[in-house]
């Protein structure tokens, strides 16, 4: 990748995606898809493959996910598309299957999210390692940095903070 389209790769997602809400649920879980499949790579390596992991992980559908088989495992851990490794895609699966039992007792992901806001860092790093399976501390920070219910994707001076704040983040009502 030449040296302008890996800077194009990061200014588009630092432009219109890093810390804006989301209030798809699909969407939600694909940003936390990407996240913990970013633990131990670069984040350039995972916004270069997220078409790939569009592809492979349909189109992030919570639903479609939970009822993977061990036959989309296996798809999976042999799709050079994404990263191949069995706890992040066993995440994957498992944590649909989590979202759709909350979906049953709040309605949807977000609400999910929005029940537990606004929480510390470390009170959401806990709650996710209790909820989640493969969620530490930098995935579960970046995650919800990068979906706003935590300040910090931005600096204060950065010129993006005015979208980001117009946006009306969580973490705007603290």
């Amino acid at each position: 990748m030449q040296p302008e389209d890996r800077k194009a790769l990061h200014k588009n997602y630092h432009d219109n995606h890093y810390g804006f809400p989301i209030h798809n649920d699909d969407e939600l879980f694909g940003r936390l898809i990407m996240e913990i499949n970013q633990a131990g790579l670069s984040w350039e390596t995972i916004l270069k493959k997220e078409d790939s992991f569009r592809k492979a992980y349909s189109n992030f559908s919570i639903e479609k996910i939970a009822a993977y088989t061990e036959k989309d495992r296996e798809r999976l851990l042999s799709d050079p598309g994404i990263i191949r490794n069995k706890l992040k895609v066993n995440a994957a699966i498992e944590n649909a299957k989590t979202i759709l039992e909350l979906k049953k007792e709040f309605g949807s992901f977000e609400k999910w999210l929005e029940h537990h806001h606004p929480k510390t860092k470390e009170e959401w790093v806990k709650l996710f390692k209790k909820t989640f399976r493969f969620t530490g501390g930098e995935i579960v920070g970046e995650f919800l940095m990068s979906i706003g219910f935590l300040k910090g994707a931005h600096s204060d001076d950065c010129k993006i903070n005015e979208r980001i704040f117009a946006a009306n983040p969580k973490w705007k009502e603290e």
